[in-house]
């Protein structure tokens, strides 16, 4: 997928209620709402080709049962208060304002992402679908369709009404090469085969596959694209590359100064705003984020309050950085809050393309030559865990039976001798009888992460390998990767919705091209099938043999090395940040998230405010020599196990 580089046992709907969402809170109805009479008639639009078999029936279905969800409980809280400019910070300026194509994948494309939505979200707390931009869903005999009403409010940036003419306009958009985004295209043709509208606020869309009710409402809920902003042509990467797309959430960009700094404005107006699960979040007028290309500069602006949020999450961070007067004083909060996300899918990524990763005893032996529990211990002070698989936190979907591959010189010389490394070289390093070392680059973005790759590196010059560590700045960094021009790939992916991924990492369709996410090049006859089997998988039962089959050949392969589980979040704000009585919802990725979704699913940002008022009087306090009462909150409400 074009990964969203962006994290949950348990992600089945809540309770008893299993897969069937009538009778659980969720309100079902026999006959949909009426439309808005006054809607604007939608332009003809080219059908949806459907590429093979029968695509939706013309006439929408009879009999549907529609459902919502206006009972499960708010979040927000009442005592939130609109206004104030947040002050962010991004490590390197975006190459592009798209949301999709080239160069559309680096650190600043959640905030674009996660203020365009969809029909549905999923609430953080019971993870049972809820109202967005539709305010009804059906589901169709097939066990692959379902149907949406739309919600007749809802408005583009620019103040053009949504309508279903905008979703079907999205798979001709997706389906485009225009766009230059094969994930996209390839996703639109072969997951979405059908998408009808059948008046100005319905709309149908048929999946490939039967799925359980719930992952069809994450799967084949398809987003609207502005039909009115967007010219499809040969131009279109190059023309769209700045300009500012209409967009459906609460911000949208407002201002911009290349290379320096992006501002997001809050919409007065937005359409959303009293809605049930909307309502009392996104509460800051503004967002500036600026580019500082060094975390400890941009440290350094936060300690002097012109950052207001710092995440800490990392050990030397949280146990050393943040101290001194301003945590003393009490002018900045720290939080240690455990949540319930899918694990970010941390790993050592293998390029099977580099002659000698393809190897798979190299790749073995570079495995066992990774000292993570001796990184953990030290650097990471013992807060984190070791990541078992590539994805996990899927519920009944993770394969707890794998363990990872770990330190252990013998396996791994056994490996590299295998592999034609019996020798070593003066300085201790492994090589071929042809001169070949047993060396390899390792690409990463973020500049913390080098003094844990020095620990790796010289843990594994002890089995004999060299691991040359290249610090790439991030958006530049991920394109190269998107290239496949890396040898190893130190990377986290923000896994995201109800059931792990296989085709974008790991089928053979991905393998050595650009501009997707199979890093590792990788591709097997055999995995390929079963990826296709599983995506063709109706029953929950089957999917999750099927993904444990998957994550086994996955380990076997050897083209991942997982890395580092990070089942919490740690942030410093400062005094002024407001936050409510719970402080977050199983599904907070951050506290201080300003967009609408975390983990690309659940609708659990934006609960945060600023308190003008308290800030003015931290500020006086500081400059006055005053002090207030230090504060460390540690929440482990959502702890896992």
């Amino acid at each position: 997928m074009n990964a969203k580089p962006l994290t949950v046992a348990g992600l089945l709907l809540a309770g008893s209620c299993g897969l069937s969402l009538a009778g659980c809170g969720m309100e079902a109805e026999t006959e949909p709402p009426p439309a808005d009479a006054a809607a604007p008639v939608a332009e003809e639009l080219p059908p949806i080709e459907v590429l093979e078999g029968d695509g939706l029936p013309e006439a929408l279905p009879s009999g549907l049962t529609w459902f919502t969800n206006d009972a499960d409980p708010e979040y927000a809280s009442p005592d939130a208060v609109r206004g104030g400019t947040l002050r962010s910070w991004m490590s390197s300026f975006p190459l592009t304002l798209r949301r999709v194509g080239p160069d559309s994948n680096g650190a600043f494309a959640g905030y674009l992402r996660y203020n365009q939505m969809g029909p549905v979200s999923f609430h953080p707390q019971t993870r049972r679908p809820i109202p967005t931009l539709a305010t009804h869903w059906a589901f169709g005999a097939d066990g692959r369709s379902v149907y949406f009403k739309l919600n007749p409010a809802a408005r583009w940036s620019d103040g053009v009404p949504i309508t279903a003419a905008d979703y079907v306009f999205s798979v001709q958009f997706h389906r485009s090469k225009s766009i230059v985004g094969p994930w996209y295209n390839n996703h639109y043709r072969e997951r979405i085969r059908d998408l009808k509208r059948y008046d100005d606020y319905t709309i149908g869309v048929q999946g490939a596959d039967a799925k359980p009710e719930d992952e069809l409402l994450y799967g084949y809920a398809v987003g609207p694209q502005p039909r009115h902003f967007h010219v499809l042509n040969e131009n279109w990467v190059t023309d769209y590359n700045w300009r500012v797309e209409p967009n459906t959430g609460p911000y949208q960009i407002g201002k911009v100064e290349k290379g320096k700094f992006i501002e997001l404005h809050r919409k007065p107006d937005w359409w959303a705003n009293d809605l049930r699960y909307f309502r009392h979040r996104f509460n800051p007028d503004k967002i500036r984020v600026r580019v500082i290309r060094d975390i400890n500069v941009a440290f350094q602006h936060f300690r002097k309050g012109e950052l207001d949020v710092f995440a800490v999450t990392r050990p030397r961070w949280w146990h050393d950085k943040a101290s001194g007067d301003i945590f003393d004083n009490g002018y900045v909060r720290k939080y240690w809050y455990y949540n319930d996300l899918p694990a970010g899918a941390g790993s050592l990524t293998l390029n099977t393309a580099t002659p000698l990763l393809a190897n798979a005893d190299v790749r073995f032996g570079l495995a066992h030559a990774m000292h993570f529990k001796h990184l953990i211990a030290t650097v990471f002070r013992g807060d984190y865990q070791r990541l078992p698989t590539f994805q996990l936190g899927f519920g009944a979907y993770d394969n707890h039976a794998i363990a990872p591959r770990v330190f252990d010189l013998q396996k791994a010389g056994a490996h590299f001798d295998a592999a034609g490394f019996g020798r070593r070289a003066a300085d201790g390093i492994r090589v071929r009888e042809d001169g070949t070392r047993l060396a390899f680059r390792v690409t990463y973005t973020y500049p913390d992460d080098t003094e844990r790759l020095v620990v790796l590196k010289e843990e594994a010059k002890k089995a004999g390998v060299d691991l040359e560590l290249q610090l790439v700045d991030g958006a530049l960094g991920f394109k190269q990767m998107l290239e496949k021009k890396h040898e190893i790939a130190w990377i986290t992916w923000n896994s995201q919705g109800l059931s792990p991924r296989y085709w974008e990492f790991f089928h053979s369709d991905n393998a050595n091209k650009p501009q997707n996410n199979n890093f590792s090049n990788f591709g097997d006859p055999l995995m390929d099938e079963r990826i296709m089997a599983f995506r063709a998988s109706a029953g929950r039962d089957e999917r999750v043999r099927r993904a444990h089959e998957l994550e086994q050949m996955v380990h076997d392969s050897g083209v991942i090395i997982p890395t580092i589980l990070v089942p919490f979040v740690r942030e410093a704000a400062w005094r002024w940040m407001k936050l409510p009585a719970k402080l977050g919802t199983r599904a907070s990725g951050s506290l201080f998230n300003s967009q609408a979704n975390s983990a690309g699913i659940f609708s659990s940002g934006g609960l945060f405010w600023i308190d003008e008022e308290e800030k003015e009087r931290t500020l006086r306090a500081r400059d006055e020599g005053q002090a207030f009462e230090p504060v460390t909150i540690v929440d482990t409400t959502h702890k896992r196990g």
